[in-house]
C-alpha cells in the first residue's frame, strides 16, 4: 500500500484523501483505480450533519502522461446523504473540478500547448482527450478590448486568413501587444472598429507605422489626425531592389537563352541585387566562367554586358547608399535629377517616392517600422501551416492573441480538504 501512495507524491497529487489501490498496464495507456473518501461534512443545504452513503461508478480522468504512456484514473468518489433533508453530495477533489471528467492538471497542460502554437488536433492527441475538450479550453480565454487606451506609437499590416482573403492587425510597437485583428482590411471594416474609441483616445496615437498600402495612408490621417505615418524601410529597399531585379531581367532577355550572357545574367541575379558594400572577397573556382573569381569581379563582369545595366545598378547603389546612411536630401536629389532618364521601371518607383517623401522622410528619420509586426506575421504564419488552417475567424484571432498577448496561463488551483 506504501509504494501505491507514493505514486500520489509522484504524480504531485497532494489531496491526501486518495487512497490508489491498484495500477495496471493496459498497454496502450496506464490506469490507476482508486477512491475518494473523507470524514462526512455539513449538508451544503439545510447546514445539517451529513453521512456516508456508498461510492460512485468510478470516474475516467484522464491525467498527465505518465513514463511515455497516456495515464487514465479511476477514481470512486465517496457519496453523502444529510440525515435531515436527505440531500445527496459527492465528495470533491482539487484534482478535477465539481460536475468534470477532465483533470484540473490537463486543463493547465491544455492551455500552456495552446499558448505554444501547437495544432489542436495534437494538443487533443498528445493528452488522450477529445478536440472538443481543447476548443472549450480555447473558448474560456475571454480578451476585452479597452476603448479608453490607444498607444502612441502603433503598427499596421495584413496577413492572409484564407487563400485570396486578406485580415486586417494592428499592434503596440513598444509592448508587442496585438490592439486588433478584423476579419478584413477594407476601409469601412478598419473605420468601423477604431471610431469605437473616443476622440481624444485617438488623438493620442503620434505614429503609425505601415507598408506602402495607399490605401491606409487617408484612413490613418482621418482617424488618428496627430499622427504621422511612417513607411517601413523594408518595403522601401524592396521597391528599389524588385525596380533593379526587372530591368536585370529585361536586359538578360535581350540575350539569346544559350548564350553565355544569358545564362550568367541568369545564375549571379543575387549578387546584382545585394549591398556592392557587402559582396564577398572570397575567390571562389566559378564553373559558368571556368576560372577563381571574388563575387566582386563577377559583378564586374555581368555590368560589362550592358552599358543600360551598368548604369542602372550604379544608381541603384547610390540610392541604397544615400538610404541606409540617412542621406536625405542626396536621396531625393538623385531621384530627381535621373527621373526623366531612367527605364520606365525606375520611373514608377521614383513617382511613387516623390507622391510618398513625407511619409519617407519620416521612415529616414525616426527610429520605427514594421519590423515587429512583420516577425507578428510569421509567427501567424506558423500558427496555421501547424494546424493546417482554420475554418473560424474566431478561433483563428484566439490563437493569435493566446500566442502574442498572454505571457502565462495563471490558474487557481483548488485547496486540499484536510
Amino acid at each position: 500500500m506504501e509504494q501505491l501512495n507514493l505514486i500520489t507524491n509522484f504524480l504531485k497529487m497532494k489531496d491526501k484523501n486518495i487512497t490508489i489501490t491498484n495500477e495496471c498496464d493496459m498497454g496502450t495507456h496506464l490506469e490507476l483505480h482508486g477512491h475518494l473518501d473523507y470524514t462526512a461534512p455539513k449538508c451544503p443545504s439545510c447546514k445539517g450533519q451529513m453521512a456516508k452513503y456508498d461510492f460512485q461508478k468510478a470516474s475516467k480522468i484522464p491525467y498527465l502522461e505518465t513514463a511515455g504512456y497516456p495515464l487514465l484514473i479511476r477514481l470512486r468518489k465517496r457519496r453523502f446523504k444529510c440525515k435531515e433533508c436527505g440531500k445527496i453530495a459527492v465528495a470533491e477533489t482539487p484534482i478535477v473540478k465539481k460536475n468534470h471528467q477532465i483533470s484540473v492538471a490537463v486543463n493547465q497542460k491544455i492551455a500552456q500547448l495552446l499558448i505554444e502554437k501547437q495544432a489542436m488536433t495534437h494538443i487533443a492527441h498528445r493528452l488522450s482527450i477529445s478536440t472538443s475538450t481543447v476548443i472549450r479550453k480555447l473558448n474560456e480565454f475571454k480578451f476585452e478590448t479597452d476603448w479608453a487606451k490607444l498607444p502612441e506609437v502603433m503598427s499596421w499590416d495584413e496577413y492572409a486568413f484564407k487563400k485570396g482573403k486578406m485580415s486586417f492587425i494592428a499592434q503596440d510597437f513598444d509592448t508587442n501587444n496585438i490592439i486588433a485583428i478584423l476579419d478584413g482590411r477594407t476601409q469601412a471594416t478598419i473605420r468601423n472598429h477604431f471610431l469605437r474609441y473616443p476622440r481624444q483616445v485617438r488623438n493620442r496615437v503620434k505614429f503609425i507605422t505601415m507598408d506602402m498600402f495607399s490605401p491606409y495612408y487617408q484612413l490613418a490621417k482621418q482617424l488618428f489626425p496627430h499622427a504621422k505615418i511612417v513607411l517601413d524601410r523594408f518595403h522601401i529597399v524592396q521597391h528599389l531592389s524588385r525596380a533593379m531585379n526587372r530591368v536585370r531581367t529585361q536586359i538578360m532577355n535581350a540575350f539569346d537563352r544559350k548564350s553565355h550572357e544569358y545564362k550568367t545574367l541568369k545564375r549571379y541575379w543575387k549578387l546584382v541585387q545585394q549591398d556592392s558594400r557587402k559582396l564577398s572577397d572570397k575567390r571562389f573556382y566559378r564553373p559558368t566562367f571556368r576560372m577563381h573569381l571574388t563575387n566582386q569581379e563577377i559583378v564586374a563582369k555581368l555590368l560589362g554586358y550592358s552599358q543600360e545595366l551598368r548604369e542602372h545598378y550604379e544608381l541603384y547603389q547610390l540610392l541604397l547608399f544615400h538610404f541606409q546612411e540617412k542621406q536625405a536630401d542626396q536621396f531625393f536629389g538623385l531621384i530627381q535629377d535621373d527621373r526623366q532618364t531612367v527605364n520606365p521601371i525606375f520611373q514608377t518607383v521614383f513617382n511613387t517616392f516623390l507622391k510618398d517623401k513625407d511619409k519617407i522622410l519620416n521612415a529616414m528619420e525616426l527610429p520605427y517600422s514594421n519590423a515587429k509586426l512583420e516577425a507578428t506575421n510569421n509567427l501567424i504564419k506558423v500558427i496555421k501551416r501547424n494546424a493546417f488552417g482554420f475554418r473560424n475567424f474566431e478561433n483563428f484571432k484566439k490563437r493569435i492573441l493566446i500566442a502574442i498577448n498572454i505571457k502565462k496561463e495563471k490558474t487557481n488551483l483548488v485547496l486540499s480538504r484536510c
